[in-house]
């Protein structure tokens, strides 16, 4: 299948959800709120069907600090599953977060051997300073209170697992 990874637009929003939903049932990715989503438009790159225009696939980066950010809210049309739309969506994320000037890129995932695959490694707790964590739980974005798994989201965190990636 013919796929672009484009920058997504305002209009994608109903697709992305589409696409999240697919997976928040099952607890895989959270739900989010439309007003979330389209605040975070300039963070989303999608992967567009050639043949139809039809948004098959998702992923934002999102700059935590200086040094870090997060990798979220990747999904794939289940229908388009095993067709590498999720490993282009995840290269380009990561040639993002290099632009963006960014050493360290983290992950929320269940998907363990798919982001190893990249290079990502397990790690327990924050990778960041105690100055930083302070300056973090400012943040009102709920993926960075995920991030410093605050008790206030843990009725919501899916048990997934933490992964780093030290961009060269």
């Amino acid at each position: 299948m013919d796929v672009i990874i484009r920058r997504a637009r305002a209009r994608d929003v109903r697709e992305i959800q589409r696409l999240i939903e697919a997976y928040a049932d099952d607890r895989i990715l959270l739900s989010k709120a439309p007003v979330a989503l389209y605040e975070d438009v300039p963070e989303f790159l999608v992967a567009e069907r050639t043949i139809d225009g039809r948004i098959v696939g998702c992923g934002a980066v999102h700059v935590m600090w200086e040094d870090l950010a997060e990798l979220r809210t990747i999904a794939v049309d289940p229908s388009c599953r095993g067709q590498k739309i999720g490993y282009r969506i995840v290269s380009e994320l990561l040639n993002e977060a290099r632009e963006l000037g960014v050493a360290r890129v983290f992950v929320l995932t269940f998907q363990t051997a798919f982001f190893g695959s990249f290079g990502f490694s397990e790690i327990d707790g924050t990778p960041v300073s105690p100055p930083v964590y302070e300056e973090l739980l400012r943040s009102y974005d709920e993926g960075v209170a995920e991030f410093l798994d605050l008790e206030r989201v843990k009725p919501n965190t899916l048990g997934n697992t933490r992964m780093l990636l030290h961009l060269r």
